[in-house]
């Protein structure tokens, strides 16, 4: 199976949800439904590599969320993790998916916490990456930015200009990758483009990031501290923007959870540039909970 976005184009579906349309890839294939959920500024391309070491084994499922990839923002789209979750819901129901083995990255994270909290019985398995946990929503680092889309004045404009060309798609990209010269740029045009490649994109990316917040995360912990399903946690400790600290607060909060693997000296998007790593553990995981029964 290919990793070229030419060659995933021919597994591309697309389904209406009560929370607008979603576009994803669906391989087919035997066993339960993984399904992948990616975060702000990547797509359902993020797991290129993963499905394709996955191929034949699994059938894999990988959404873009709205506004990402190939799924347009609805009109009044609720880019809350409520709403997000909500969306997540609705494309499993459109699709029928259930007894799902999720895995997330970075906000896709947590909107799978805040979909699993309220929807545990769709689980098999729960994977979780590098993503937002407890009050870190947003991270520090990004906090500037979001106060700044919360302010209403039109930043994102400057956006395509900034990152129009080769080097500003990389130098966007050099915190979440350790080696971002080996980001095809066609990967980064296609986590990039949907967000600000035109105007009304990039006021939507604003009021996107101006959704982003901690209390919504918080909202849930108490059903996260009763989530039985068995959850694996994979992090990259190179990571700026989600340090190891908030794996083990993960894997201390959610009582399915019961191991954290470090990657060392993985970045945010480790999921694309070391997935062999990644899909070690997950079917490590996966066999050890073939007959796990989540509730």
């Amino acid at each position: 199976m290919t990793n070229e976005p030419e060659g995933l184009e021919k597994y591309r579906g697309q389904v209406q949800t009560a929370s607008g349309p979603a576009s994803y890839l669906d391989t087919g294939g035997p066993g339960r439904v993984a399904l992948f959920v990616h975060g702000v500024g990547s797509g359902s391309y993020l797991w290129r590599h993963v499905i394709g070491q996955l191929a034949g084994e699994r059938r894999c499922v990988a959404v873009d969320l709205p506004l990402h990839g190939r799924t347009p923002a609805a009109a009044g789209q609720d880019f809350s993790l409520p709403g997000l979750a909500r969306f997540l819901a609705g494309f499993c129901d459109a699709l029928g998916l259930a007894g799902i083995d999720l895995v997330a990255n970075d906000t896709g994270g947590a909107i799978s916490q805040v979909f699993a909290a309220g929807q545990p019985r769709l689980l098999h398995t729960l994977t979780l990456t590098n993503c937002e946990a407890h009050d870190n929503v947003p991270p520090r680092q990004l906090l500037p930015a979001v106060l700044l889309a919360r302010s209403g004045l039109p930043i994102w404009r400057l956006a395509p200009r900034m990152f129009g060309d080769q080097r500003g798609r990389r130098r966007f990209f050099s915190g979440g990758y350790q080696h971002v010269a080996n980001l095809p740029d066609d990967i980064a045009r296609s986590f990039l483009e949907p967000l600000l490649g035109t105007p009304e994109t990039a006021r939507q990316f604003q009021r996107l990031m101006a959704a982003l917040r901690a209390r919504d995360l918080l909202a849930v912990e108490p059903a996260l501290a009763r989530l039985q399903v068995p959850t694996l946690i994979v992090w990259g400790t190179g990571d700026a923007l989600f340090r190891p600290k908030w794996a083990y607060w993960l894997r201390d909060t959610i009582p399915g959870a019961t191991e954290v693997v470090e990657i060392d000296g993985g970045r945010l998007f480790f999921p694309d540039e070391r997935a062999a790593e990644l899909t070690v553990a997950l079917r490590r995981h996966w066999e050890a909970h073939a007959t796990t029964v989540a509730s």
